[in-house]
């Protein structure tokens, strides 16, 4: 006989910080706001009391099977499945921080199949500005393992639809903004910041992103603005490239490659900046965007994706087409020219990025929580065919 289930008020009322979650991301020192994202919400969570285990999905590669392209993913894959199933029987609940493409098929479905079998609910928090294609490429494949979800979380209204388009109701749960790390350090502007302007790029260097188009605008910018200078940070497969690219425009001097920068440093680049450039073909709620916007950072971005849903143009950031460096150009070299507007994109934007800060993000998160451990108790209390027969 079973015994009776808790109605919804009860199993709301749950203690949630006696939870024990398993929470499945990539981790630092992969670049990207995701890994970064995981490792912020783990210590968040565990600094409320919850019991967390880190299924990381991108551990090190072996060393004697890292040259080896077509056993590194099994190396990888096999270690990280057995941990899955593993950390599946004992927790209450596993977090699934989920992605596009080849990271969907590899990480998140297994981890929610292996914890539908498990009989563990699984919430899946999905992300990257990619989803609209990527589902309409493959959605036959995605879609039985998002109908064994027990929860879908998004971190914009971007994506929100993108998933509604598809018959699912997920729920908003915005990106985490420490604000103890990134906060301005704005002062009134000043004839040097004017005449010599530091530039930023925080994207990887990846055709999605364009770094090109933003070494481009650069150059309109530094033929106007002789003493400009451009930093890119990150890394990827277009470094070649784009430092190829540099060159022909000649304004080798007046651009950094910093190469991979830790998450410890990001704050340091951002002070030293003073307005960041976002040339992306697609995106969804970009970290580097809420990081620039927390440190005082004017943005002007490409007007794609998510990008419209999380600023205003002309209020919290100013928007220009893709692939367009005359106008990126001619956006920076506007606030060159136009101080005041500079200011009033600080004050908008600091203001905007407060309800990405862990209290306002944790009501919505921990309801999430309670929703799914809720239902998840009052399902497995219902009496089995059996019980009734």
């Amino acid at each position: 006989m079973s015994t009776s289930p808790k109605t919804n008020s009860e199993a709301k009322d749950l203690p949630i910080t006696s939870l024990r979650i398993a929470l499945v991301g990539p981790l630092p020192p992969a670049s990207g706001g995701m890994a970064n994202q995981t490792l912020q919400l783990s210590k968040l969570l565990r600094s409320e009391g919850i019991a967390v285990e880190l299924v990381q999905v991108n551990r090190p590669y072996l060393s004697w099977v890292a040259n080896l392209k077509g056993l590194r993913a099994l190396s990888r894959l096999f270690p990280y499945l057995y941990q899955l199933w593993c950390a599946c029987g004992k927790v209450d609940l596993v977090h699934i921080m989920a992605n596009s493409g080849w990271s969907w098929h590899l990480y998140a479905a297994p981890a929610i199949w292996i914890a539908h079998l498990r009989g563990t609910p699984a919430i899946v928090n999905y992300r990257g500005g990619e989803a609209a294609t990527f589902f309409e490429r493959a959605f036959s494949w995605v879609k039985p393992s998002l109908d064994k979800a027990n929860a879908i979380v998004v971190p914009s209204g971007f994506l929100e639809i993108v998933f509604e388009k598809h018959g699912y109701a997920p729920q908003v749960v915005p990106n985490i903004i420490d604000f103890s790390r990134f906060f301005s350090l704005a002062t009134d502007l000043n004839p040097s910041w004017v005449e010599s302007p530091r530039l930023l790029v925080a994207r990887n260097l990846e055709l999605i992103y364009d770094n090109a188009t933003a070494l481009q605008a650069f150059k309109i910018i530094h033929d106007a603005v002789p003493l400009a200078h451009l930093t890119i940070a990150g890394t990827g497969p277009e470094l070649a490239q784009l430092q190829g690219l540099t060159q022909s425009l000649d304004i080798t001097n007046a651009v950094t490659f910093t190469g991979r920068v830790n998450n410890e440093e990001m704050p340091k680049l951002y002070h030293n900046a003073d307005i960041m450039l976002n040339p992306t073909l697609a995106d969804n709620m970009p970290i580097s965007i809420l990081e620039s916007l927390a440190s005082g950072v004017p943005v002007v971005s490409t007007n794609v994706g998510g990008i419209p849903y999380l600023v205003q143009h002309g209020k919290t950031a100013l928007l220009v087409p893709e692939k367009n460096p005359a106008a990126m150009a001619d956006a920076v070299l506007s606030l060159l020219r136009h101080p005041e507007q500079v200011a009033n994109l600080r004050q908008s934007g600091v203001e905007l990025v407060s309800q990405y800060t862990w209290p306002h993000v944790r009501k919505r998160l921990m309801a999430v929580y309670a929703d799914v451990i809720s239902r998840n108790i009052i399902e497995s209390s219902q009496p089995s065919k059996g019980e009734l027969a």
